[in-house]
């Protein structure tokens, strides 16, 4: 194991107890870390311009935004490529001679990407999680499972492993293990972490369906949330962990607990037929929550349970969403004054604005950096950039459309051959 000079990142808890476990292993070389957060992603000498190729584009096997939403990665049959969000376009890539990459997280905007290996040739064993500099185009460290591997999260100290039942939380400055989770069998890798620095809050599936499981780490504590009857089906925290939303496999509600006390704040509905949720996001300030499903349709909805949120946004939110109010784009609306009289379908809360794309596509979704923004990733290799009016609300302002698969990177870049 290589001996590290200077620590890359402060660690939180300097005296941790690891757990031996036969099911994980782990080497590493951290001679060449970065520091965590550059000024942007370094990129490699430029070659000169690739000749165009006849070749079509490999297939998306995993698309994930970084922590702040402004890039984001897609792991390929054939290697990763990083984007740029706002304003769209492709940082670099990196392909390894046909070796697919089945999930590629971002550490925020440093050169440090996590890799597991996919598709029909996998670069690297789908049960291992290897920790890549791109700085060096080389892999620094490496985590080794019994079980393949359904996601990573990364923090500036800390990785997070999600395998089939179980979680392990990971010290990112030496590779140590802290921590260990069991969960209910949870093959979509349903696992959420905060990103300030000064406390870490994970929340993951429990043992039991509907059962949400919040760690408090700093302060030493578990929270059991029975949020629903149906098995959970997509969970998200806001960037402090303080809130998380939550849906079901029923997908029609949407709930929003705290997760410090594990009390229910607010329920939205998505709709009245079953879906199936594929993300939850919520905006930098918990004033605004984004959800896609195979409907076709991303929703945003208002929220009204963070007391961070200045005051000049609550009130704006507030009138626009009072209890009388009927919008002729949002018409449901008008029910809400007859609560207690109507049943509960019309009482819930609807969504704000929507946009409207291909159904039965895999969508992912953020809050972009601009105001009233979210960004849209399809598997089918769809970019939306889109604005909404948040006092008017409706359907949606697309803003910009591309298709990832044929961007092309800044400045060309050699593959790596390995």
């Amino acid at each position: 194991m290589a001996t590290l000079s200077s620590p890359p990142w402060p660690d939180p808890n300097p005296n941790p107890t690891p757990n031996s476990n036969p099911d994980q292993s782990q080497t590493l070389d951290f001679d060449s870390l970065m520091p965590p957060h550059p000024q942007f992603l370094s990129h490699s000498a430029a070659a000169s311009s690739p000749e165009p190729s006849p070749t079509p584009p490999p297939s998306l096997l995993h698309l994930s935004f970084n922590q702040d939403h402004a890039c984001f990665a897609a792991a390929v049959e054939n290697g990763f490529r990083v984007y740029l969000c706002d304003p769209f376009r492709e940082l670099f890539r990196r392909e390894f001679d046909g070796g697919g990459v089945g999930h590629a997280e971002m550490l925020f905007r440093s050169n440090i990407i996590a890799l597991v290996g996919g598709g029909s040739q996998p670069q690297y064993p789908p049960n291992k999680v290897m920790i890549w500099d791109d700085h060096i185009s080389r892999c620094i460290g490496e985590l080794s499972f019994r079980a393949a591997v359904r996601a990573v999260r990364l923090r500036n100290d800390r990785i997070v492993v999600v395998v089939e039942q179980k979680i392990f939380v990971y010290n990112f400055m030496d590779l140590k293990l802290l921590h260990q989770i069991e969960t209910i069998p949870n093959p979509k890798g349903l696992c959420s972490v905060s990103q300030l620095s000064d406390s870490l809050i994970l929340a993951c599936p429990g043992l039991h369906k509907g059962q949400i499981r919040v760690e408090h780490y700093s302060q030493k504590k578990s929270k059991f949330i029975s949020a629903h009857d149906s098995k959970v089906a997509c969970i998200a925290l806001t960037l402090d962990g303080q809130l998380i939303a939550t849906a079901s496999t029923k997908g029609t509600l949407i709930r929003i607990f705290d997760t410090n006390h594990g009390t229910l704040l607010q329920e939205v509905r998505r709709g009245a037929n079953v879906a199936e949720i594929y993300s939850l996001a919520f905006s930098s300030t918990a004033q605004w929550l984004a959800v896609s499903s195979d409907k076709g349709t991303v929703h945003v909805f208002s929220l009204k349970v963070n007391s961070s949120i200045p005051e000049h946004e609550k009130s704006q939110s507030s009138s626009n969403s009072g209890a009388a109010a009927i919008s002729p784009s949002n018409p449901t609306r008008s029910f809400i004054k007859f609560k207690g009289v109507l049943p509960k379908y019309f009482n819930s809360e609807w969504s704000v604005a929507q946009f409207r794309l291909r159904e039965g596509s895999h969508y992912t979704v953020a809050f972009g950096q601009q105001n009233n923004t979210v960004i849209i990733l399809g598997m089918d290799g769809s970019f939306y950039r889109c604005q909404f009016d948040p006092g008017q609300g409706g359907q949606m302002t697309q803003l910009e459309y591309h298709n990832i698969l044929m961007a092309e990177p800044e400045a060309a870049q050699p593959s790596v051959n390995r």
